[in-house]
């Protein structure tokens, strides 16, 4: 489904990314892991088309979109979370949803059918359905992650990117989210998702690849990646231990 070829960002005198190859077949969910720097959200961004990679090559379900703007690659299937989950302050909960079922998939969508879709998506990744119309400046943190997350379900993503989507949430929420990155996988969403939290990456990742300085260092299944001297000795030092 996804072929990153040699992808490379330069940015000032700094690779923040450099020379990456990773491929992603569907139904497949892959963790992005590394150091503060790796590059990981700089390599996120580039498939996304929040910024154009300096060279390499970017294929997504046959067709290259290398250096597409962000709002042409969500409309051919690619829907990206951040790190800090804030958008639109001043609209609803559903509201904001509705942003994605109207402006990110290639054919048009009727408000009726954005609203219905959006409390649908709300309601599919956990949100209370008491404060669909609270204002999204109001909401907290577990609650922005899933509106966020529901934008994104509603451009009806067949790639679904995810940053960080557990931090800043407590052991029994990231618990949760595990549950709801495989229920997204279920309904056909393939997810390449970057997350500090090895537990979470171990508990939903058929591979994991490991950047580090820019560059891929390992990949493999989970196994085989946290069993590797050098992510040990560059990554996972002490936290080896979970």
């Amino acid at each position: 489904m996804l072929v990153v070829q040699g992808v490379t960002k330069q940015i000032g005198g700094l690779r923040a990314v450099n020379g990456v190859d990773l491929s992603l077949g569907e139904n497949e969910i892959i963790g992005l892991v590394g150091p503060n720097g790796a590059g990981k959200t700089t390599l996120l961004n580039m498939i996304s088309g929040i910024s154009a990679p300096t060279s390499g090559k970017i294929t997504f379900c046959g067709e290259e979109i290398t250096g597409l703007k962000a709002n042409q690659i969500c409309k051919k299937g690619i829907a990206k979370t951040f790190q800090i989950a804030e958008s639109f302050p001043g609209l609803s909960a559903q509201e904001s949803v509705m942003v994605g079922a109207l402006f990110g998939k290639p054919r048009k969508t009727s408000m009726a059918d954005a609203r219905k879709e959006a409390a649908s998506v709300l309601d599919f990744v956990g949100f209370p359905a008491e404060k669909m119309q609270t204002t999204v400046k109001n909401l907290n943190v577990v609650e922005l992650k899933r509106v966020q997350l529901a934008r994104a379900l509603a451009s009806q993503p067949k790639l679904l990117l995810l940053d960080e989507l557990t931090t800043g949430l407590n052991p029994k929420e990231s618990k949760e989210a595990v549950e709801l990155i495989k229920k997204i996988r279920d309904t056909g969403v393939s997810i390449l998702i970057i997350e500090h939290v090895m537990s979470v990456i171990m508990g939903v990742s058929n591979r994991i690849v490991v950047l580090d300085h820019g560059e891929k260092i390992a990949e493999g299944r989970p196994y085989e990646v946290v069993n590797n001297q050098l992510v040990i000795d560059t990554y996972l030092g002490d936290l080896h231990a979970f």
